[in-house]
């Protein structure tokens, strides 16, 4: 609860922040020429971000809810203290000043990082404090969209691997609690009222084919997403890639003025059947009296909308691609509606297919369905259309499943092999580390000594494997005590060269090694130790799987929560 009333705070005090930065900029706008200051302010808000991130914080704060996931398998849940506030700081500016990313990925940081440092002042266990961090997780969630059941589900989906029924409890304790400071604070209205129709079973066939479309648009969404980023970031500095997104952004905003900012008015305006103020140009006229080039502008702004969220969060902006993810989906949903009802197929009512669209992308993109079905019913009030939600939520996350494995969010650290799932054994070795599993008591010996040293050796240590190094301790092979049994007692050659006795290691383990990696080598090799070296081939140790195995139940029992 406690954690859910903090995080409460900081949905309120982000969703302010936002909105305070976009009236200020745009409220005193008199005349046409105004609107061309739209073209510069996203750059403006990337800048101001950049330099914050660059030159105070000195710290990646970007792309949260991949952050989360890292925080989980590879610092043991810790997150710094500064991210309960530097991804509100650094994401109101980056949106208010128009960016087109979501607050929640910051927000959904903030709020982990705020689980994660009451459980550190409380000195709690690895399990625990993974326990608190999804419940900031799940109250941020809960309290920038009033829905305390997608923030439950936003954390068991995506966030946290082996939850039992009893995390149930704190995590709605905590979404609950945060949401019900978003309602004191800024009224229980939903956040995006449309005017939704009934639903009509004859429409299933229509909802299907949305489905697959969000199926195709969601993996359209995650590769050029990642291209992009990963295209910009080629650019080494900083500040040039900042003033091509920012170019780059502008252009877009000028062609398609819907690109800027988060995208809610869009979709707003969507839900309510008014797509026609959409397609305002930056002067406020508005063009497009053709229905089919009506229909092209929005499918434009469809396929665009995932270059204007890569561009700026490339060029120094910090935000997320849960908004984005939203916004394409109304947009999908509009495209398809629209088509059916211009070709003569059907007459389908649009606003459905809008609000159905939102959470049919977003199970393809999070790879999510069940948080993309309850999300949109909370934040729409559109309980009435659970079935086609349903329908297209897993159709669309059936359908990206063919071609894509891992999410947005899963993908860049599943490639590291460094992402948590819910396989158990997969997310428990996951958690093992090599370098915690060194054992450094073996006692070396030199090439170039002789029998007779090793049989000194031999007397002293309590181990029967001898790793043999060159003068500058690079590993060379290995003698075992089954291979000097026989003739370590005959004094007559004690003389004998210890590399004319030592043999090959069946495989070398690297300190940072995956640890399935390290795995499948004990699993090829049939062996029960190998030696581990550094970049240099350094000796450092051994690393046993009578060690592993004992480490991997440790492991186990710690992550359980039964």
């Amino acid at each position: 609860m406690l954690v859910g009333l903090l995080c409460g705070c900081a949905a309120i005090l982000l969703k302010t922040l936002i909105h305070w930065i976009q009236t200020g900029l745009t409220s005193w706008f008199r005349t046409p020429a105004d609107g061309l200051l739209l073209l510069l302010y996203p750059g403006i808000g990337m800048l101001l971000s950049l330099l914050f991130v660059r030159l105070i914080l000195k710290d990646d704060i970007s792309h949260g809810v991949t952050k989360v996931l890292q925080a989980v398998s590879k610092h043991e849940s810790n997150i710094k203290a500064h991210n309960t506030w530097s991804s509100i700081a650094a994401s109101s500016v980056t949106i208010g000043f128009g960016g087109s990313v979501g607050a929640e990925a910051p927000i959904v940081y903030s709020g982990a990082a705020i689980g994660s440092t009451v459980a550190r002042w409380a000195g709690l266990s690895y399990k625990d404090m993974t326990m608190l961090l999804g419940c900031g997780a799940a109250a941020a969630v809960a309290g920038i969209f009033k829905a305390p059941l997608a923030g439950v589900l936003f954390t068991l989906e995506i966030l946290l691997f082996n939850m039992s029924m009893n995390a149930i409890l704190p995590l709605l304790l905590s979404s609950v609690t945060a949401t019900v400071v978003t309602y004191v604070f800024m009224g229980n209205d939903v956040q995006f009222a449309g005017s939704i129709e009934a639903f009509r079973l004859a429409n299933i066939p229509f909802y299907l084919i949305l489905g697959i479309f969000c199926g195709f648009m969601s993996l359209y969404f995650i590769r050029v997403t990642l291209k992009v980023e990963d295209r910009m970031r080629r650019v080494r500095s900083p500040y040039v890639r900042w003033i091509v997104c920012a170019l780059l952004m502008g252009v877009l905003i000028f062609l398609f003025p819907p690109l800027y900012g988060e995208g809610y008015q869009s979709l707003s305006l969507m839900l309510n059947n008014n797509p026609g103020e959409v397609t305002r140009t930056i002067f406020g006229d508005r063009l497009l009296s053709n229905q089919w080039l009506f229909l092209l502008y929005f499918a434009a702004i469809l396929l665009f909308k995932v270059f204007a969220t890569a561009f700026t969060n490339a060029g120094g902006g910090v935000g997320g691609t849960f908004g984005p993810t939203l916004v394409s989906g109304g947009l999908a949903g509009f495209v398809i509606a629209r088509l059916i009802n211009l070709t003569g197929l059907a007459i389908v009512p649009e606003a459905n297919f809008v609000l159905v669209g939102m959470g049919g992308l977003m199970a393809g993109v999070m790879q999510a369905p069940m948080t993309a079905i309850f999300l949109i019913a909370e934040i729409t009030g559109g309980y009435e259309l659970l079935i086609p939600l349903i329908v297209t939520a897993a159709v669309s996350y059936g359908t990206i499943r063919f071609f894509e494995r891992y999410s947005i969010y899963t993908k860049r650290i599943a490639a590291q092999g460094e992402l948590l799932t819910h396989d158990n054994d997969q997310a428990v070795l996951t958690l093992l580390k090599t370098e915690d599993l060194v054992e450094a008591d073996f006692t070396p010996v030199q090439m170039n000594e002789t029998l007779g040293d090793l049989v000194e050796d031999i007397s002293k240590s309590r181990r029967n494997l001898f790793p043999v190094l060159d003068a500058q301790g690079r590993f060379q092979g290995v003698v075992t005590l089954d291979d000097v049994r026989e003739i370590m007692f005959d004094k007559r050659l004690y003389g004998e060269k210890i590399y004319t006795l030592m043999k090959s290691a069946p495989a070398f383990v690297y300190l940072d090694e995956k640890m399935d990696s390290v795995m499948n080598k004990f699993e090829s090799t049939q062996a029960w130790n190998l030696p581990v070296l550094d970049d240099e081939n350094k000796y450092l140790g051994f690393v046993s799987k009578s060690k592993i195995f004992s480490s991997y139940r440790d492991q186990l029992k710690a992550v359980s929560n039964e």
